[in-house]
């Protein structure tokens, strides 16, 4: 329903998105269980790739041909992915502040720093779903990244989705180290939360990275959720964060491992296009014919009369997250006013078993 995973080609699709789930997960385990492993990840690797990507900025400005032509420049230029990287890396770091209960990070005032953090990144997303409503209301749209969108009524829908799950986070003040010094424990984000932020990403992926949304709507959603679910309960949001700094950093230096072109062209016979495309990699072809001399101009728009498109499953998973997410609120506001607290100081999902056992890991100390 949601992709176009069939054919010749599904063996090597279904296949690679397997590696990438593996490969998150594992990752993920090296940069939480030791100091050395999460200084490596989220300090000095970005450190070289802030140089690199400096290097391509300073080479493109000067017409330098190794940077104008590097994939990085011509793919991953936009501003959302910078801002999402590093929105992901300043996540990393201060959820390793407050479990290794470095400088400020064990200060009780810095404990909403989480839930900042996560805002902010839900904020971004709700940026993009809402931009390409206005620039496609029901019709294509060329993105700054080369992308062919379709706007309309879905991005509305899951921008909302996503203001109303940022108010679906609960106990912003009760994070705490793991005793193992191996996470951070949110314990009251249960099993609920990371339901309905799920749907709801999944579908901003489908709405607004629609040719990366296999790798990053399903395999960079289920490594955090798979680790929280089994063995980490109550460090989702830290392997959430971790697995999408990681994630954008790939991303970001090899965009070709899962890039389509906005020609229709790509390197790898694993990538994947969800069902809006009516004709697959046809759809994309036309879209460029169509364009012509505009192919090259962000904002550019073609009717779906010419180049037709099908925003049918984007629709639904859109509409899913909203009602999920409305659910979830819901119930918070029930249980806080049938327990008279506020559901942003104390915890709400206190009779959970995923709560109970997550809160058993917190050094609350």
């Amino acid at each position: 329903m949601f992709f176009q995973v069939y054919g010749a080609n599904a063996l090597a699709q279904w296949g690679m998105l397997l590696v990438v789930l593996l490969g998150l997960i594992l990752l993920n385990e090296f940069s939480r269980r030791s100091k050395l492993g999460g200084i490596i990840t989220f300090f000095v690797i970005p450190v070289c790739l802030t140089a690199y990507f400096l290097a391509i900025a300073i080479g493109a400005r000067t017409g330098a041909d190794w940077a104008v032509n590097n994939q990085t420049h011509i793919y991953m230029n936009g501003w959302f992915h910078y801002a999402k990287l590093y929105a992901a890396l300043t996540g990393c770091i201060g959820f390793m502040m407050i479990k290794y209960k470095w400088g400020i990070g064990a200060k009780h005032w810095f404990k909403p720093f989480p839930f900042i953090i996560v805002a902010i990144n839900i904020l971004i997303a709700c940026v993009s779903d809402f931009e390409s409503a206005v620039m496609g209301w029901n019709k294509w749209w060329l993105s700054s990244e080369g992308v062919w969108l379709y706007g309309g009524w879905h991005n509305v829908f899951n921008g909302v989705a996503g203001i109303l799950n940022i108010l679906c986070m609960t106990a912003w003040w009760n994070v705490y180290p793991s005793k193992d010094k191996k996470d951070m424990i949110w314990a009251d984000m249960t099993w609920v939360y990371i339901l309905v932020y799920d749907i709801w990403n999944f579908a901003y992926t489908y709405n607004c990275l629609p040719t990366h949304s296999w790798f990053c709507g399903i395999a960079l959603l289920l490594a955090p959720t798979v680790a929280a679910l089994l063995w980490n309960r109550g460090g989702w949001i830290q392997n959430r964060a971790n697995t999408l700094a990681i994630w954008c950093m790939f991303a970001q230096v090899f965009p070709l491992f899962q890039e389509i072109f906005k020609d229709g062209f790509h390197k790898f016979s694993w990538v994947v296009l969800p069902t809006q495309y009516v004709d697959g990699f046809g759809t994309i072809e036309k879209l460029a014919q169509v364009a012509g001399d505009q192919i090259n101009v962000v904002g550019t728009t073609i009717d779906p009369s010419v180049v037709p498109a099908n925003p049918t499953s984007m629709l639904v998973i859109s509409v899913l997250a909203l009602v999920t997410n409305c659910i979830a609120l819901t119930y918070i506001c029930m249980q806080s006013k049938k327990r008279h607290i506020n559901p942003y100081k104390e915890d709400v999902f206190v009779n959970q078993k995923y709560y109970k056992d997550a809160l058993a890991r917190a050094d609350m100390s």
